[in-house]
């Protein structure tokens, strides 16, 4: 007999088939069961993870095991209940005047019913769940795909918690992947790339192998394969429904975590409420106590997407997002700035600079602690181990000195996994440091080259090793680093900073770029070895200038090399000028905003700080106009307390004016309604708006 097209389709798609053991083992068990073991199964997953080529594989597991079984797709008819009667009983094969409850009320042995691209038959919930469902014989299976999990309702129901199971389809895992890539033929040496890239994905990795058709010689790069990033994005962006979700879903992808007040600033909108619960309600959006975030592959994929189509813009949320880590940073208290800090070095994770020196996923298992008692002797042993006897002494001596403090990285309660042992050499005594080649030549270096001052601190990192790896680079070495610039940040009067290396040559490259220095002056020999040391003047550049500086050097430059003033459109305007009523206080923000760049701020003659100052005044008179009208002076006053004279919280600025929040807001906005309005005429020279 003559195969089909169908027939041969089908074998097509079977025979790319790779993984999902563990769903596919379950559902075998339950085809051995006499009985169906649930009603209906509940599967869901982002888009192109494989919910089609799954579902059409338990199709096929059911007919070879003599289910009947049906597969229809909630794209190919309207979500109405005719409609899918209809639909279903076409699928079934009936005649048109049969009904499709009785028909299978009478069928002997199991059915199943799969029911793809369930997502799009929102409409149909209510009906199916209360009353179609209910209606089927207990030797119906039915099969939901979709890419989101089950409603509340559902979830909620005790019924239906008895008879439903709720699957979620992940990725492949990296075996699965490799297996998927060797049945396409995919050279072995581009896999590890490939899998860095795709995360597992399955329709990432078919367009890749796709490519790899058409150019099977060419060495595998994201960054040269377009097309199969504007499939992903295409895919991830079908159903946004305007340009302000898109740009919270880009938004979205440049930050380690995003919170409510993080999408607000990197937005320049107050009021995002609507959009955070839109990206968290997305089937690739996933979500801990800190915030939400995309899964590995959206976020390759917007990055990638953003930065080849906008790249000013892709910079413009770097930047947003730097800003608002650097204001808060300053005000968390020690849990809240290491979170931050995490998230603000997330943002460089693609700088070829910092990347091969940085473990990314550091704040999960490494944490910090005291040192307790039964930590000497495996300390010192660490120490022994890497650095020998000598430094070994050197770690005891320290360990009984009051200018010595010693932090534990731990990823149990028990032993340590990394020690920073830090010494405020000011506070060390002539005696002390005669102990130590490391430290007497840092005081020599600052007698001579940097003079500290009373209530000056200066900080030598002494030790700082990994248990395993020593000072190569690890999760511990990693969140040894975040702590060391958490230092920098908390430690009042700090004006040095010294840091060795054993190895000093192999931290050149990054250490350059974080813009510490080199001290021929300070190295010193332990035990035979030669120790290099970099440092740091904070007194010539302070932590939070050198953390701006550290981010901007990430992103590309942006102004203008003839000089002469870029026009803003007039949505670029608007962002502008909510960002700077937003950072009217805080002037080292106001020297990055655009309307420095624009015709309303004096040009190349004037400084900076005369501009920022020229900003500031541009903002002021176009409100106080507000106050020439005695029925405006409300929106004034919203206006005042909100930027140019914040009370702490917006929720205080309401209850300073005496009006409730709603009216509050509705005030506010009006007042930057009126801003904006008036500033966009002076900068276009139009009279009417």
């Amino acid at each position: 007999m003559a195969q089909t097209l169908a027939e041969r389709l089908e074998m097509g798609r079977r025979s790319r088939f790779v993984g999902r053991t563990a769903e596919r083992d379950k559902f075998r068990l339950a085809l051995a069961a006499v009985e169906w073991p649930f009603q209906l199964l509940h599967l869901f997953g982002p888009g192109g993870v494989g919910k089609t080529t799954l579902l059409r594989e338990f199709v096929n597991m059911a007919q070879k095991a003599g289910v009947k079984a049906v597969y229809i797709d909630g794209r190919h008819f309207e979500p109405s209940p005719a409609f899918f009667l209809h639909t279903l009983a076409r699928a079934m094969s009936l005649p048109a005047a049969e009904n499709v409850v009785d028909y299978l009320a009478g069928v002997s042995g199991r059915s199943l019913i799969v029911v793809d691209t369930y997502e799009v038959l929102t409409p149909l919930d209510n009906w199916l769940r209360d009353a179609f469902l209910p209606q089927l014989p207990t030797q119906v299976l039915v099969i939901l795909g979709s890419r989101n999990p089950p409603a509340l309702a559902w979830r909620t129901d005790p019924g239906w918690q008895e008879v439903m199971q709720v699957w979620p389809l992940r990725n492949l895992s990296p075996e699965e992947g490799r297996a998927f890539l060797m049945r396409r033929q995919i050279p072995a040496k581009e896999h590890t790339a490939v899998l860095d890239f795709t995360h597992g994905h399955p329709l990432a990795l078919s367009l890749v192998a796709d490519a790899f058709a058409h150019q099977p010689d060419l060495p595998f790069n994201p960054a040269d394969a377009p097309d199969v990033i504007k499939t992903l994005v295409d895919r991830l962006v079908e159903n946004v429904p305007d340009a302000l979700h898109r740009q919270a879903l880009e938004a979205c992808a440049q930050v380690r975590l995003l919170t409510e007040p993080l999408l607000a600033a990197m937005l320049s909108t107050d009021d995002v409420h609507d959009l955070f619960n839109w990206l968290y309600s997305l089937s690739f959006i996933d979500a801990d106590r800190h915030g939400i975030f995309p899964h590995d592959l959206a976020r390759e994929a917007l990055t990638a997407d953003l930065r080849w189509r906008n790249p000013q813009w892709f910079a413009e949320l770097q930047h947003r997002a730097r800003n608002y880590y650097v204001a808060h940073v300053q005000q968390g208290e020690a849990r809240e700035q290491r979170q931050l800090l995490v998230q603000y070095i997330y943002l460089l994770r693609d700088n070829p600079m910092i990347r091969p020196y940085f473990e990314w996923q550091v704040s999960g298992s490494v944490f910090t602690d005291t040192m307790h008692p039964n930590d000497k002797a495996p300390l010192l042993a660490m120490v022994a181990q890497h650095e020998g006897a000598e430094s070994a002494q050197i770690m005891a001596h320290w360990l009984g000195c009051p200018a010595a403090t010693v932090t534990i990285f731990r990823q149990t309660a028990t032993v340590p996994q990394g020690v920073l042992l830090q010494v405020a050499v000011a506070q060390t005594t002539l005696v002390e440091r005669a102990e130590d080649p490391a430290v007497a030549a840092a005081w020599d270096f600052l007698a001579q080259h940097a003079p500290l001052q009373p209530g000056d601190q200066a900080t030598f990192f002494r030790f700082w090793l990994a248990r395993d790896s020593y000072q190569a680079v690890s999760p511990v070495q990693s969140r040894i680093f975040l702590y060391m610039v958490q230092h920098y940040l908390a430690t009042p009067g700090l004006a040095y900073t010294f840091l060795p290396c054993a190895e000093p040559d192999f931290w050149l490259q990054v250490f350059t770029y974080a813009r510490l220095t080199r001290l021929p002056q300070v190295e010193f020999v332990v035990g035979g070895r030669r120790y290099g040391v970099y440092g740091h003047d904070w007194r010539l550049e302070p932590p939070i200038p050198w953390l701006n500086k550290i981010g901007e050097q990430e992103l590309p430059q942006t102004g203008t090399a003839t000089g002469a003033v870029p026009v803003l459109d007039e949505e670029e305007f608007k962002t502008a000028v909510r960002q700077a009523l937003r950072d009217y206080v805080n002037l080292e923000a106001l020297q990055d905003n655009p309307l420095l760049r624009s015709r309303l701020v004096p040009g190349k003659a004037a400084s900076t700080a005369e501009q920022v100052d020229a900003l500031r005044e541009m903002l002021v008179e176009a409100a106080v106009t507000l106050q020439h009208n005695p029925k405006q002076v409300k929106f004034y006053r919203a206006l005042h307390h909100t930027y140019f004279q914040p009370a702490a919280t917006q929720e205080q600025a309401a209850e300073l004016l005496d009006l409730p929040f709603s009216t509050y807001r509705r005030y506010l906005k009006t007042a930057v309604d009126h801003i904006i309005h008036s500033l966009w005429r002076q900068e276009t020279g139009t009279t009417s708006h």
